[in-house]
């Protein structure tokens, strides 16, 4: 293991990447610890939160600082497959088709409003995230490492938007809810803008970031953990059998595997950002919401009340307690056996 594989290092090189994205993004502190998560987990983020949030800068800044490529796709309903993942164009002079990859082949891509693309684009993308490469005339191209994928979504303009159908949400490691700044933070925000740019230091490169995604799976999770999760997840699924029949009537479907496995893999990295290499439950508890919300299917009775999914998730875990936080020197001697 290396000096900058050390939970205290990554850390530290973290906390001074977000240093540099904090010269220009003012305030969404939980915002942008989400974005590192996905990134060492290897996720990809669903966001949504009305224009003029500082998403699109945020991971323009992130690249920067990261030394890493940074590309934008703003969706609209004329899109094709082939602006996304690219396609054979006919060189006259030569009488060959040669390969024009599109812009999909970068280390950190903004999908701008998904849901105004049609389905098509919207699988093609998908399809990139999931299998990390992409097929054009029967050659294939992998994207470039690490690669994350940051899907928007504007919440109060719903007209000439094709709506992404559950199974392809639930390709998202997590969904985030980015809200309006304070008074304070927004004065601040109006200083900056209206100033002297600051300038991003590079102060990583991705041939680092890639070393500590690794690094990251070898963060230690307690059993005991892994089985809260389940228990969680489940009870999305089958109230009933976890003990929160009363739950039953608001959810119509539940979270599949791939959310249990996502929390942990979140919580894992959320551990890593903390400096610590093992998960404690209160990781799990922070990423709980951001992990959930997009995979819940609402009854209509739920929607007649006026609830929401955070406000069920919130209920399901008040009813499952975690397990009791293990002790630190046990923690340890697992995590080294």
């Amino acid at each position: 293991m290396t000096d900058t594989s050390k939970p205290g290092e990554i850390s530290t090189l973290m906390q001074r990447v977000l240093y540099e994205v904090k010269k220009v993004v003012v305030g969404q502190d939980q915002f942008l610890e989400r974005v590192l998560v996905a990134i060492l987990a290897q996720g990809h983020l669903l966001v949504e939160g009305v224009p003029g949030l500082a998403k699109t800068l945020t991971v323009k800044t992130l690249a920067r600082a990261l030394q890493g490529s940074f590309k934008r796709i703003q969706f609209t309903p004329d899109l094709v497959p082939a602006d996304l993942v690219g396609t054979r164009i006919y060189n006259q002079k030569t009488g060959d088709f040669s390969v024009s990859l599109g812009p999909v082949f970068t280390n950190l891509l903004l999908a701008d409003e998904i849901n105004r693309a049609p389905a098509k684009v919207q699988s093609a993308l998908l399809e990139v995230m999931q299998e990390y490469q992409v097929t054009i005339a029967g050659e294939t191209f992998k994207v470039p490492q690490p690669f994350l994928v940051m899907a928007t979504q504007n919440p109060i303009e719903s007209e000439g938007t094709y709506p992404l159908p559950e199974a392809q949400v639930d390709r998202f490691m997590m969904k985030v809810l980015v809200r309006y700044p304070t008074p304070e933070e927004e004065f601040v925000i109006v200083e900056r803008v209206t100033g002297m740019a600051s300038a991003i230091s590079a102060v990583a490169t991705t041939a680092q970031l890639v070393e500590l995604q690794q690094e990251c799976k070898r963060v230690f999770v307690d059993p005991a953990l892994i089985q809260y999760v389940v228990r969680l997840v489940t009870a999305t699924r089958e109230p009933e059998r976890q003990g929160v029949k009363d739950m039953a009537r608001y959810l119509s479907y539940g979270a599949s595997p791939r959310a249990s496995i996502n929390l942990i893999e979140a919580g894992r990295a959320l551990a890593y950002l903390r400096g610590r290499d093992y998960v404690l439950p209160e990781d799990i508890m922070d990423l709980a919401p951001d992990v959930l919300r997009h995979r819940l299917v609402l009854s209509y009775e739920a929607l007649a009340e006026g609830l929401s999914a955070d406000q069920l998730i919130v209920r399901l875990m008040q009813a499952i307690p975690p397990p009791a936080k293990p002790l630190e020197n046990h923690v340890r001697v697992a995590a080294n056996a």
